[in-house]
């Protein structure tokens, strides 16, 4: 007979000894926190709810729910077992044996080796625990078949029921068995040990402990027939769930507009360390990565650094992120103080889903989108006085050097808390579109347009020879200078059947900004905790200044108004978000024309046989000038913690066939809730075209992506990171697909 098989005889006879005596109280809750519940031997349901106190008999199962914890002592050996959250099993003894039947869950044993009276055996489908006195884990996952033992001192032996291995565990081990038959024995690492789910909450001393089971025990003996029922209880006695502490969000949340009431986050630990190897795609080449982020909280403060290195296929570091100075700003991922609801908060860096106002320019925008290729380096701070508030935005420092960056600017102003009218005043300046150019060595001329992309001493070469011709740097080429394509490298009468290449476009002498100005009025209609309703409204202008520019580019003076005329928001429960707007729209203008796809629009080249042009954003978006009306609608919501989800759409339509839509939706899983699942997430964002459905043909205005991770083991996942996007080449659209996959640790 197998072990399998010798396992399942025994539990069959433990059940048949168990129901065949009469049910004995074996053991009482200490402690009970949030949801706990008892299911009496012989009952179909969790049915009893817990209260220290509570008396426990030989059959019962115990059930812990979420975010909740339970203590029972054994009242012969005072041995103590600690239930974490999410916890099912049964007590069942005999004369001999005590056995704890885990279904699923974690649990924490102190048992007592000198009262001891009977083999102490933790049993799970897959294994057995004996122990003889110590204080160890034991967690089941029912989903995979997987158990995990830790030893915090004493000795245990694991047994595996599937293959009959079995191994020993001390202090400071561990041992991992599967429904496979793999019994693997290992050291313990940090955090195996469950955290104790009573916290730092005040111990009673031992000695009051002992008289009181002593007394427990006592009264049992005194009166045999109550000891089923459950003590009556001092309502002083009862531990109380102690209230949540404030926290600071999370990066993402951080990011988020305000919406109304929301529960706190989770407290962040002071040092987080996570460790990402994998891959990345970096200017279409394929690298190995390794990156060190380690994250510190403390209070409000927070920073989160990106310390990573990239390994081509030959074993070579590419150099380009630790070769100057200013790559070590990058090695800062961000540093943040406080949230948007303070009176004053910041955060430099890496910025995510930034809307300024009520959204009607600037909305959704993020300096991450081509991250790690490109890295930017933002601001996003404000701070409130009395009934005036502000907040500026810059998109990236860097842009500076090549002329400018995006800039945005708010005011606000509350009449008085009696008159909660609020006005908004909001600006928002490209400073210089052509920024938004790639030029990696810095000689002000684009990549896209320079010969020699990486040497800032030289950009052109006129006969394409692959000799650079002299264009006042600081060398010379090795064999002097070629530009009449003869192949003698002197210069002489250039030949009448050769085409030359003009001068290069520069940033130096072209400049193209884009402009917003915004007013907007907001007046709380509703507030509270279970219903908030808002109207406001919005009135959005937009300029694009003329450009005299030169055969690469130029510019008629364009401008255009957006009317929000009304707009609604409401929020149920901290549960339900929801938005409605009546929009108006005259001359070149599109709602959120700064969104978060606007930088990979910003600026955009077209090759053809004729030449080449720079478009930029307004030219490629708006063609027309017609006056169109339509409405807006966008919702969010969280099922239950189980899944969240948000999306919006836009429907303008003017005059015959004009009809701009848009439409963005993100989903999110909670991955707490599914087992090996660390994350799970998609996107979809497509604004300011005809048929945003139209997923076969997609335009500039395309973004979309997904995250999604597996648990190998606990703090160690696989993250397959996409995201893909689209560039105007002149002669087509020409997809861009960003793809990292990385095993990360939490430490």
């Amino acid at each position: 007979m197998t072990p399998a098989f010798m396992k399942k005889i025994s539990i069959i006879l433990l059940f048949l000894s168990v129901s065949l005596c009469s049910a004995e109280t074996i053991g009482r809750v200490m402690k009970a926190n949030g949801e706990v519940l008892i299911k009496p031997i012989g009952s179909g349901s969790y049915s009893v709810s817990v209260k220290p106190g509570q008396a426990v008999s030989n059959g019962d199962a115990i059930r812990v729910g979420e975010s909740s914890f339970a203590v029972v002592i054994f009242l012969d050996d005072k041995s103590v077992v600690k239930i974490r959250e999410n916890t099912d099993f049964q007590f069942v003894e005999t004369s001999n044996t005590r056995s704890l039947i885990i279904e699923q869950g974690t649990t924490l044993h102190n048992v007592n080796s000198k009262n001891r009276k009977k083999a102490y055996r933790v049993e799970t489908p897959v294994s057995v625990a004996s122990v003889k006195g110590t204080e160890f884990s034991a967690f089941h996952d029912a989903v995979a078949g997987v158990d995990k033992f830790v030893g915090k001192s004493g000795n245990f032996e694991v047994f595996n029921t599937i293959s009959g291995m079995t191994v020993n565990v001390g202090p400071g081990m561990k041992a991992v068995s599967n429904a496979l038959g793999q019994l693997i024995p290992a050291p313990a690492e940090p955090g195996d040990y469950p955290e104790d789910p009573e916290g730092d909450s005040p111990e009673e001393p031992q000695e009051e402990q002992d008289e009181q089971e002593e007394q427990d025990t006592q009264e049992q003996q005194d009166e045999p027939e109550q000891q089923d029922e459950p003590q009556s209880e001092d309502p002083s006695s009862e531990t109380e769930p102690e209230p949540e502490q404030p926290s600071e969000p999370s990066d993402a949340e951080a990011d988020q507009p305000s919406t109304g009431d929301k529960p706190k986050p989770k407290p962040k630990k002071p040092f987080n360390l996570g460790l990402g190897v994998g891959s990345a795609t970096i200017d279409g080449t394929i690298y190995n990565q390794v990156a060190l982020r380690p994250e510190l909280s403390f209070g409000k403060l927070g920073i989160g650094l990106d310390l990573v290195m990239y390994i081509d296929n030959q074993g070579s570091i590419r150099k380009d992120e630790w070769d100057e100075a200013s790559d070590f700003i990058d090695k800062f991922l961000f540093i943040r103080w406080g949230q948007k609801t303070d009176p004053f908060w910041f955060k430099w860096g890496s910025l995510n889903n930034v809307t300024i106002g009520y959204g009607g320019l600037l909305a959704g925008y993020s300096n991450m989108m081509e991250f790690p290729s490109v890295r930017k380096v933002g601001i996003n701070t404000g701070m409130s006085f009395g009934n005036f508030g502000g907040e500026l935005f810059l998109s990236n420092m860097k842009d500076f050097s090549r002329g400018g960056t995006l800039m945005g600017l708010r005011g606000t102003y509350k009449l008085s808390d009696a008159i909660p009218l609020t006005f908004g005043l909001n600006f928002i300046m490209d400073m210089n579109q052509f920024s938004g150019l790639k030029d990696v060595d810095g000689d002000t001329y684009p990549d896209m347009f320079d010969d020699f992309p990486t040497d800032k001493d030289y950009w052109n070469d006129t006969d394409g020879d692959g000799i650079a011709d002299v264009n006042g740097g600081t060398k010379e080429p090795d064999n002097g200078w070629d530009i009449d394509g003869d192949g003698d490298n002197i210069l002489d009468s250039v030949d009448s059947d050769l085409t030359l290449k003009p001068t290069p476009f520069s940033l130096k002498d072209n400049k193209a900004t884009a402009q917003g100005f915004a007013f907007d009025l907001g007046y709380p209609i509703l507030k509270g905790k279970s219903l908030s309703l808002e109207a406001y409204m919005e009135y959005n202008k937009l300029i694009f200044p003329a450009v005299a520019g030169d055969a690469y580019y130029s510019r008629k003076a364009m401008g255009g108004t957006g009317i929000t005329v009304p707009g609604v928001r409401a929020s149920l429960f901290s549960f339900l978000n929801v938005s409605f707007e009546y929009r108006i729209k005259q001359g070149f203008f599109a709602p959120q024309f700064f969104d978060g796809s606007y930088d990979l629009s910003r600026v955009v080249a077209e090759f053809s046989d004729s030449g080449t042009i720079i478009r930029t954003k307004d030219q490629v978006v708006l063609v027309d000038s017609s006056n169109t009306s339509g409405m807006y609608g966008s919702a969010s919501a969280n099922l239950f913690n189980l899944v969240s989800f948000s999306a919006s759409y836009a429907s303008m339509k003017g005059d015959g066939d004009v009809e701009f839509n848009s439409f963005n939706a993100m989903f999110d899983i909670n991955a707490e809730n599914i087992p090996k699942l660390s994350v799970a997430q998609a996107y979809y964002q497509r604004n300011n075209d005809k048929n945003p459905f139209d997923f076969g043909n997609p335009s500039m205005n395309t973004i979309f992506g997904y995250k999604v991770g597996y648990e190998v083991s606990k703090g160690v996942s696989l993250i397959w990171d996409f995201r893909q996007y689209y560039r105007d080449t002149g002669s087509g659209l020409e997809s861009v697909k960003q793809t990292t996959i990385e095993t990360a640790f939490d430490f």
